[in-house]
């Protein structure tokens, strides 16, 4: 593939689960002390985000802190980050992240993996922005799992053969 597209990457949710409750997230997934609270991180997420045919970007309120916080413990390379502008626009029903998001890409192809991903941003998405995009909702109680990982190598491998 020429130019990967671009993987948008929130944290909260997708990569460390707040939903748990009193369960347990996805396989592979261990306790740690983050900001004085319990979080759930899978070390091993690091690898298989790197190893997916993407150009990773922090798409997440972290912004540069996912970096400095997050990037050594899953053995990321420092990535590029979305930064949000103060007020930014939501249109109808979509995340405030949506047009921002549609800007940043510059009508590359790109996947976001997010747990706030509605219809409304798949919708404005279709409508605002022409190259292929994939929208994937990740659950917040269990965080990425093995069929994330799955469905974002299989839309990124349909690119190459379009």
């Amino acid at each position: 593939m020429p130019h990967r597209p671009l993987l948008f990457l929130d944290v909260d949710g997708p990569l460390i689960p707040y939903a748990v409750g009193e369960g347990r997230p996805s396989p592979g997934y261990a306790p740690l002390r983050l900001g004085g609270a319990r979080r759930w991180l899978n070390p091993r997420h690091g690898a298989a985000l790197l190893a997916l045919p993407y150009r990773p970007v922090w798409a997440t309120t972290w912004e540069h802190d996912a970096n400095e916080v997050l990037a050594p413990l899953l053995g990321l390379p420092e990535l590029p980050v979305v930064e949000w502008p103060d007020g930014a626009p939501a249109y109808g029903r979509t995340h405030f992240k949506t047009a921002v998001l549609l800007d940043y890409a510059a009508g590359r192809p790109f996947a976001w993996g997010d747990d706030e991903i509605t219809d409304g941003d798949r919708d404005f998405t279709a409508e605002h922005h022409a190259a292929p995009a994939l929208l994937h909702r990740v659950a917040p109680a269990l965080g990425l799992g093995a069929d994330d990982f799955a469905a974002l190598a299989r839309w990124a491998g349909r690119l190459t053969r379009d």
